[in-house]
């Protein structure tokens, strides 16, 4: 999809890593494959500082809260690591990220610091802004390996700041590319087939999900889960006029998503008057987009059922077609008791951003 452009962060400027091969070569079938799983990071840094406001800035990059959760999950994985205890096994890990500062003389530091080239070193000293060098299947195939670096500590955590978005979205892109091409290699096509006959968009739904209900500008999919091993997940697509900018304002897609929830999505089969509404106790999160060149407004919270026996995370996007003169909320919910909602919501956001709320009966199928 469009919308999955890689952000480059590296800025080389010439930087060539020692232990880097002169010939330009890319991938090596002699390498292993990459280990890792989706949302996981390696961070290779000395425990000090960790410890200190290079670790407190990282954190905020990429171990920042999820917004609009009840309970705090963090955005990635992160595992750190002594870079004196690298063995080969880590160094085959799908994300790996290498922090130092050139000033430091400690020896874990040090171990980092020898991979870099004396040229490299000077052009760093010379050049304040180069902080990042981002380097494709260095040790394994599939990997993506990350350095960040400063002469000191100020100096790093300056362009931390000032970078921080760039290098979060960097693998927030990355692992829903590696999602994508699970998640997708096989679909559902009576799922799509219904998104097409009765809201006139296109879905990207995994075979694993089944329709749960299907009318007239709304659809309902869902992947029903027995066991405690993965999600309840559901996805919902509807479909309105567009009238007016104020249909977008949070207030109004809240009060939508409500009287959506209310009328089609049912929290206990055997309770007609269950149904699921937006929990208030702590107020989505709203992001504006441009989205395949519509406007579009993410929200994430959590919701409950009215009568509170269920609830969960959500992940919403709102996107207005104006050549169509439409209104698109589409939504993943998950109910996943007392676990992790991280993967769950990454699963949504990756299915949903695959959906064409522009597509029309011209483009086939």
């Amino acid at each position: 999809m469009k919308t999955f452009s890689s952000i480059l962060v590296a800025l080389t400027m010439g930087i060539i890593l020692s232990s880097c091969e002169s010939d330009g070569t890319t991938a090596d079938s002699s390498k292993p494959k990459a280990r890792g799983s989706i949302g996981e990071i390696i961070l290779v840094i000395d425990s000090v500082k960790w410890a200190g406001p290079v670790g407190e800035e990282l954190k905020e990059i990429f171990e920042s809260d999820i917004p609009g959760m009840i309970r705090s999950e963090a955005k990635f994985k992160v595992n750190t690591v002594d870079p004196r205890a690298m063995t080969r096994m880590l160094k085959m890990s799908t994300n790996l990220i290498y922090v130092t500062t050139f000033d430091d003389k400690g020896s874990a530091s040090q171990a980092i610091n020898a991979q870099f080239s004396k040229e490299s070193k000077e052009k760093a000293m010379n050049d304040t802004n180069i902080y990042s060098l981002r380097m494709e299947d260095e040790y394994a195939i599939g990997q993506e390996v990350l350095y960040l670096f400063g002469n000191t500590e100020d100096q790093l955590i300056a362009n931390l700041k000032k970078n921080g978005d760039r290098l979060q979205n960097l693998f927030e892109v990355r692992e829903r590319g590696r999602l994508e091409k699970i998640l997708l290699a096989r679909k559902n096509s009576a799922a799509a087939s219904e998104a097409k006959k009765n809201l006139g968009i296109e879905i990207n739904v995994p075979a694993s999900y089944q329709v749960a209900k299907s009318e007239d500008d709304f659809l309902w999919v869902r992947q029903i889960t027995p066991s405690g091993n993965r999600a309840d997940i559901s996805l919902f697509f509807y479909e309105t006029d567009y009238k007016s900018e104020e249909q977008t304002f949070p207030a109004n897609i809240l009060n939508l998503r409500d009287s959506i929830t209310k009328q089609h999505i049912f929290g206990d089969p055997e309770d007609p008057t269950s149904y699921v509404v937006t929990e208030k106790q702590i107020p989505p999160a709203f992001r504006n987009m441009v989205i395949n060149d519509n406007f579009t407004t993410e929200i994430r919270g959590s919701w409950k059922t009215n009568n509170v026996s269920m609830g969960g995370s959500y992940l919403g996007y709102i996107m207005v077609d104006q050549k169509k003169g439409k209104l698109y909320y589409i939504e993943g919910f998950v109910f996943y008791p007392n676990e992790i909602h991280r993967d769950a919501l990454r699963e949504i956001e990756t299915i949903l951003l695959n959906t064409n709320v522009s597509w029309n009966e011209d483009q086939g199928a």
